[in-house]
């Protein structure tokens, strides 16, 4: 084993480490390197990307519409400006079949992060069966994700989102077939998004062989709360990345309107963001 293999692996299972049933990880979503590197200050123990956000800072919508090599050059300077384990949000896989998707994994291990979010969304119907991606197709890519990168020695966390809720496109019993699926395909975390109630967390974490994401927001239970249901990972997902735009729109409305600056008066100073990004990963 390389060096390089060594620490991604190192890096893997200190990743796999901090998904601990009732005491979860958080993980306030990055979508550039400054974005990590203050996640990181604030005390994030991991940083994950948002693909939404990722592909808004790219200059392209979300929803399977940016390149693989883009998006991993992102997040590949992620990895560079921190000191913590980084996964990779990579929608379907930026792939249309298996072994693209594997490939797609060894370049995640490339970019040196140690997760990955693969979702079970279509953009558009290419299956033929409605807004999921089939079981046994979805499990298929699953799969080619884990084998690609156990071949490279890497336990690499695969965390399979399912948006049965998002899509409405099934309950609770739907949405845990799926997360056993692709729980037996290799996955080792299952994330769904759109689910906030205690009850149905519950019913989730219960059902679910394996630790538990949930997505937060503006009217979702505190953390703490999730954590007594035995929710093992909460993220944020694009939803800093929106409060970040929506105070630039502010601030360039006010300036263009009024031609007043107040809005900017709550900002980070030149000096603390230069000495941030100035720090060595």
């Amino acid at each position: 084993m390389t060096t390089n293999q060594s620490t991604l692996r190192d890096r893997a299972l200190a990743f796999h480490a901090l998904h601990v049933p009732g005491r979860p990880l958080v993980l306030p979503n990055a979508w550039d390197a400054v974005s990590a590197r203050l996640a990181e200050d604030a005390g994030a123990a991991a940083v994950a990307t948002t693909s939404a956000g990722l592909a808004w800072a790219l200059g392209a919508a979300d929803g399977d519409r940016l390149d693989r090599g883009r998006a991993l050059e992102a997040v590949g300077r992620i990895v560079a400006t921190v000191r913590v384990p980084v996964s990779a949000d990579i929608e379907s896989g930026y792939a249309e079949d298996p072994a693209g998707v594997a490939d797609t994994v060894r370049a995640v291990l490339a970019a040196g992060a140690v997760g990955v979010n693969i979702e079970d969304a279509l953009y558009g119907d290419e299956e033929g069966n409605g807004p999921l991606r089939s079981v046994a197709g979805q499990a298929e890519r699953i799969a080619a994700a884990r084998e690609a990168a156990d071949k490279e020695g890497v336990p690499l966390f695969v965390n399979a989102r399912i948006d049965t809720f998002l899509r409405a496109a099934g309950g609770v019993d739907t949405t845990l077939e799926r997360a056993a699926a692709f729980r037996a395909a290799g996955a080792d975390g299952i994330f769904v998004p759109g689910v906030v109630d205690p009850e149905t967390v519950k019913e989730l974490v219960e059902g679910v062989d394996g630790p538990l994401n949930v997505l937060v927001g503006p009217g979702a239970p505190a953390v703490a709360e999730l954590a007594a249901l035995g929710v093992a990972r909460v993220s944020a997902g694009s939803g800093l990345a929106e409060v970040a735009h929506a105070a630039v729109r502010r601030a360039a409305r006010e300036l263009l309107d009024a031609g007043t600056y107040g809005a900017p008066a709550g900002g980070l100073g030149y000096g603390e963001l230069n000495a941030l990004l100035a720090r060595e990963s």
